[in-house]
């Protein structure tokens, strides 16, 4: 058995020596399918909800001071992502659904995101902001979130600039039932 340990662990360093670690930044920029979006292509960076007609709801809720920060990470289902249905039992909703600890953000909470307010979205539409903590995650401790993109690693491109960063989270209500369905989940 230790031989067998031993030629993997020598077949191992021959195909992967060791050098420098690589940062995260690094191996993003170099990954093939992470590219950059055209809003920040060349340089700008708009305000959340600049393109974006904001309801009065949506209004009140960019004005008023923020119930959580969260820094947030990024998942998707398949290549050992996402499998199955959330904590409540439903089918995860790209660019919806929400992990949390519920200790800080209760499950069933309609949350809004402001710097997603105006993500474009793959289909060209503008993300309005709502997410809906409906997920929790054995990672996922304290102030921490996960947002869900949808199948796939390039179903995280839209909200990929929004990886490893701190989000303010405002609390929009409660909701029932399983998060709703993308055209109807801002009412």
């Amino acid at each position: 058995m230790f031989n067998t340990l031993a030629a993997f662990a020598m077949l191992w360093a021959s195909a992967f020596p060791a050098g420098d670690p690589i940062t995260y930044e690094a191996a993003v920029a170099a990954d093939p399918v992470v590219r950059e979006s055209p809003a920040s292509a060349n340089g700008s960076v708009e305000a959340p909800g600049a393109d974006l007609a904001l309801s009065p709801e949506q209004a009140e809720l960019m004005a008023r001071d923020p119930d959580w920060s969260a820094r947030a990470s990024l998942y998707h289902a398949g290549g050992g992502g996402a499998t199955g249905n959330d904590s409540l039992g439903c089918r995860p909703v790209p660019m919806r659904t929400l992990a949390s600890d519920p200790r800080v953000i209760p499950r069933r909470t309609r949350v809004f995101i402001r710097e997603t307010v105006g993500m474009r979205m793959p289909d060209g539409s503008l993300h309005d902001g709502y997410w809906y903590a409906s997920d929790t995650g054995g990672a996922i401790r304290g102030e921490r979130v996960d947002l869900y993109t949808g199948n796939g690693r390039g179903s995280m491109q839209p909200a990929m600039r929004f990886n490893q960063q701190r989000l303010t989270i405002t609390n929009a209500g409660r909701f029932d039932g399983c998060p709703p369905a993308w055209n109807t989940a801002s009412n």
